[in-house]
C-alpha cells in the first residue's frame, strides 16, 4: 500500500456470478412501478356529454394498457441490461461492457449507473489505457455515481461506489482535496456498510482507509492538521478489524484482503500472526493480474521476515 491517503486499488470482480472468486454488489432497493395516472375529468349525465365522457374513459383506459405494457417493457429491458453487464464484469471484459452500458448512460435507472460508474472506473484503471483517457474515466465515473446518489440513497453499492469515485478524483486535485474528501468517503464507506453488513468490499475499503490514515507520512499530517481543528485519523488496530470483519462477512474473498491482514500485523509487530496470512496470500491461487501481484509482495515480505 502506497503512502499516500485513501488510494483504493482495482477491486475483485464482483456481480452475479456464481462462485467465491466473485463478490456479490446487488445494488440496493430498485424502483418500483410507475405509478399509474389517475382517471381525468367527470362524466357529465347530459346526453352528448356522457357519450364523449364515455369515449375519453375507454381512451384513457386503452392508453392506460398501453402505458403499463411499456412499463413492463421497460423493467424487462434494464433486467436484461443489468443481467448482460454483471455476465460481462464477472467475465472480466471490461471494455466490452463500457461500451454496453455507456448506450444506456442517460437511463434513470439507479442500477444501471452505478454500474456504469464502476466500469467506467474499471477502464480507467487498465494498464492499456492512456493518462489523458484514465483521468477522463474518473471524473465521467463521479458524474455517474454523483446521479446514482441523487435517483437513491439506500443503495449500498451507490455508497460504496461514490466513495471509490471520490477517491480516484483526489489523484488529481492534489493532497489538500484529497484530505479533505477523507471524510466524505469515511461517511460513504461507513452508510454502504450499514446498509448492507454482508458486503465485504465496503467492509474491506473501510479497513484501506483506517490504514492509510495509520501509515499517513508526517507531511500529510502536518496538511491534514493546517486543514482540520481534529483532522481523519486512524490506527493500525481499527484497520485490522475492519480486515477481519471482511474475512468473516466472505472467507478468502479476496487476495488483497489476505495480505493487507499480514501488512498490518507486521506494523503491529505479531510476526506469528503475519506468516499466517501472508502464507495464505502466498497460497491463494492467482486467477488476475492483481492475484500475481499480491503473491509476489507477500513472497518478499515473507522473505523479509
Amino acid at each position: 500500500m502506497a503512502a499516500a491517503v485513501i488510494i483504493l486499488r482495482p477491486l475483485r470482480r464482483g456481480a452475479a456470478w456464481v462462485g467465491k472468486r466473485l463478490l456479490p454488489e446487488a445494488g440496493g432497493v430498485r424502483r418500483g412501478w410507475w405509478r399509474q395516472a389517475q382517471v381525468f375529468g367527470k362524466l357529465t349525465l347530459f346526453g352528448r356529454g356522457l357519450a364523449l365522457s364515455a369515449v375519453s374513459y375507454l381512451g384513457y383506459e386503452a392508453y392506460n394498457s398501453i402505458s403499463h405494457s411499456a412499463v413492463v417493457h421497460a423493467s424487462v429491458k434494464v433486467e436484461e441490461i443489468i443481467e448482460q453487464a454483471d455476465y460481462l464484469y464477472g467475465s472480466g471484459e471490461t471494455k466490452q461492457l463500457y461500451q454496453l452500458l455507456t448506450q444506456h448512460k442517460n437511463s434513470e435507472d439507479v442500477e444501471i449507473l452505478w454500474r456504469l460508474a464502476r466500469a467506467s472506473r474499471d477502464l480507467a484503471q487498465l494498464s492499456s489505457t492512456s493518462a489523458e483517457e484514465k483521468k477522463q474515466l474518473v471524473y465521467e465515473a463521479l458524474e455517474y455515481a454523483k446521479k446514482a446518489l441523487e435517483k437513491n440513497e439506500s443503495s449500498f453499492a451507490v455508497h460504496k461506489w461514490y466513495a471509490i469515485c471520490i477517491s480516484d478524483v483526489g489523484d488529481y486535485e492534489g493532497i489538500k482535496t484529497k484530505i479533505a474528501n477523507a471524510y466524505v468517503i469515511k461517511e460513504h464507506f461507513q452508510k454502504a456498510i450499514e446498509l448492507n453488513p454482508k458486503d465485504a468490499t465496503s467492509i474491506h475499503l473501510m479497513g484501506i482507509w483506517c490504514y492509510s490514515f495509520a501509515e499517513m507520512p508526517w507531511y500529510q499530517s502536518k496538511i491534514a492538521a493546517m486543514l482540520f481543528a481534529t483532522p481523519p485519523t486512524s490506527t493500525y488496530e481499527e484497520a485490522l478489524s475492519y480486515f477481519h470483519k471482511a474475512e468473516e462477512a466472505d472467507p478468502n474473498f479476496y487476495s488483497k484482503n489476505l495480505l493487507l491482514l499480514g501488512k498490518t500485523y507486521l506494523k503491529l509487530n505479531n510476526k506469528k500472526m503475519a506468516l499466517l496470512w501472508l502464507t495464505k496470500t502466498r497460497d491463494y491461487p492467482a486467477h488476475t493480474e492483481e492475484d500475481k501481484q499480491v503473491q509476489k509482495e507477500a513472497v518478499e515480505l515473507l522473505n523479509s521476515i
